[in-house]
């Protein structure tokens, strides 16, 4: 059985799609790019602000999953920029801890709102 997983403190899904869903025990998060949960703007900054809006968006989903970043399987990092990996990864690295996540990083041509990065993730009950 799927069940819809919402928070407030997150950005509203700006398409037919939701926040999460949780399924045999795990929770997927769809990609969250840093958008301000209060106004829907993307926030001003480099992509280490960026990867903060980001990964506190994701921090509210999981939250509201009954989750944390210790139950995370599995990340997707799209950046516009691969030159962006350093700064982004200094700022991912401050939330998860041993046994990290696996992850994939990809380069894009762009991503929605203009946003620098978006990420996505798997999170096991």
């Amino acid at each position: 059985m799927n069940n819809v997983i919402a928070s407030p403190d997150a950005p509203k899904a700006v398409g037919p799609y939701s926040q999460a869903i949780t399924s045999g025990g795990f929770l997927f998060a769809a990609g969250q790019i840093p958008l301000d949960p209060a106004t829907g703007e993307l926030v001003a900054g480099d992509v280490s602000v960026q990867t903060e809006r980001v990964i506190q968006n994701l921090q509210a989903v999981l939250s509201a999953g009954g989750l944390t970043f210790a139950n995370v399987v599995k990340t997707t990092v799209f950046l516009t920029n691969l030159a962006d990996f350093a700064t982004m990864n200094a700022v991912y690295s401050r939330y998860f801890s041993e046994p990290f996540p696996a992850r994939s990083t990809i380069q894009v041509a762009a991503l929605p709102k203009g946003a620098q990065v978006e990420i996505e993730l798997i999170a096991a009950k």
